[in-house]
């Protein structure tokens, strides 16, 4: 009982700790956020990494940065550099780590203020970036700051990294690494990823995804002269009425045991991510009159844990073998891009049940659990480093990513802080 009574009160002096980093936390957002790490091309991941490493090195972490080279994306000029550090314990125990990434998308259009700025305002920091996820990021450093700060003698291991490449797969950044074994076992035990999934939930999976190149394909002939040739850009309108008419209504009708939030996305969902049809764009000028022989299409189609890999993909391929077989001179292309299987951490996973008693603790409120729309790097960390002990908890609202106006809330970063330092005092062994 005395040992329980000195924690809480350990505790307690580390919670008035992070409140009284609130400003810290706030200029360290800030900080992330004015260095414009945009995905594509991957602009300044060296510069946001040595910003988290260095200042880690001076709590007495091990720093490394590890570029990805040969990874997809990784150049000379765009090096796909990350960041891990780790705190060595006084004791055995496990480790935890905290992973982010530090890419963000680009700013966009619609902004009232300059995306790159970290502006604070009305107890909120804006900014692209702000809640997806550097702000999480900020969060988990404060958090293992003040828990080193405290002087508690630390069981296990503590980490962090800066990763990159998430908003495009991840796979120079937590892929690259998991393949180094970063994310396994014995190194690693639990894993906590900062996400914007608002501060009282904890997010345990996401949905799967399938992206793949439909190609429709055509003859070429003079454009006064349509007749002479074969569009593809009218076969391709086929195909996209196809799926309005027939795919749309039976993917709607899908629903999910998994607790995805928001509710629209307990559904199967497919999105039309981009289409290229005809003469090829990017100059000034009238262009030549031609009939288009190629059009494609990427689709970007989330499949429910229920679902099977294998039929999401024979139902694409279904309509188009019908469109091949019922209309002339209809023929197409079909190509992979990537995929990706559901993943699901168990409720009673470690890392979930003590952030839900750290959440009660601190907010005074039952977690909820929930599940991503759109997959994360727990995939990596799942599929390569078969680490299963991972979810994605930290502040932010989901629903502002990749919007103008993008924005964190202070309290909840502050709140978010307590919860991950008090999990990771639990999680590592060093309080019962």
């Amino acid at each position: 009982m005395a040992e329980q009574l000195a924690g809480e009160s350990r505790l307690d002096q580390i919670f008035a700790e992070i409140d009284g980093k609130r400003e810290d936390l706030v200029a360290l957002t800030q900080d992330l956020i004015k260095i414009p790490t945009i995905n594509p091309p991957g602009d300044a991941y060296r510069p946001c990494a040595e910003l988290i490493g260095e200042r880690l090195r001076k709590q007495g972490f091990s720093v490394e940065y590890l570029r990805a080279e040969g990874a997809l994306g990784d150049s000379d000029r765009y090096p796909r550099t990350n960041v891990v550090a780790r705190f060595e314990g006084q004791r055995p125990g496990k480790t935890v780590h905290f992973n982010s990434h530090i890419d963000v998308v680009e700013a966009g259009q619609g902004w009232t203020f300059d995306p790159f700025a970290g502006t604070v305002a009305d107890g909120r920091v804006y900014g692209r970036g702000a809640c997806d996820m550097k702000g999480g990021l900020a969060a988990s450093i404060i958090a293992v700051e003040a828990v080193l700060q405290s002087g508690f003698p630390l069981a296990g291991a503590i980490e962090v990294s800066g990763t990159v490449d998430e908003e495009s797969g991840g796979y120079a950044g937590v892929a690259w690494l998991a393949e180094k074994g970063y994310f396994s076992k014995p190194r690693v035990d639990h894993v906590i990823i900062p996400e914007p999934l608002n501060v009282d939930r904890i997010c345990l999976g996401h949905r799967g995804v399938w992206w793949a190149e439909v190609e429709t394909l055509g003859r070429i002939a003079h454009g006064s002269m349509p007749f002479l040739g074969v569009s593809a850009i009218r076969n391709m309108g086929l195909f996209l009425n196809l799926v309005e008419q027939e795919l749309y209504p039976a993917l709607e009708k899908r629903r999910t045991r998994m607790p995805v939030e928001p509710e629209g996305a307990r559904s199967s969902t497919l999105n039309f991510n981009s289409l290229h049809g005809g003469l090829a764009e990017g100059f000034e000028g009238l262009p030549s009159p031609c009939v288009a022989d190629s059009c494609r299409l990427v689709i970007d189609r989330r499949f429910l844990i229920e679902e099977d890999l294998e039929e999401v993909r024979a139902e694409i391929k279904a309509l188009l073998e019908r469109l091949r077989t019922e209309v002339p001179n209809f023929s197409y292309r079909l190509r992979e891009l990537f995929s990706v299987l559901p993943t699901m951490t168990d409720k009673d996973a470690p890392v979930v049940r003590v952030l839900g008693e750290e959440i009660r603790r601190v907010l005074g409120k039952e977690p909820q659990h929930i599940a991503s729309p759109g997959t994360y790097d727990q995939k990596h960390i799942a599929r390569i480093g078969h680490l299963h002990d991972c979810v994605a908890y930290g502040p932010g609202v989901l629903d502002l990513a990749h919007q103008p106006d993008e924005w964190v809330g202070i309290d909840d970063m502050v709140a978010s802080a307590k919860i991950m330092a008090a999990a990771t005092l639990r999680l590592t062994g060093s309080l019962r």
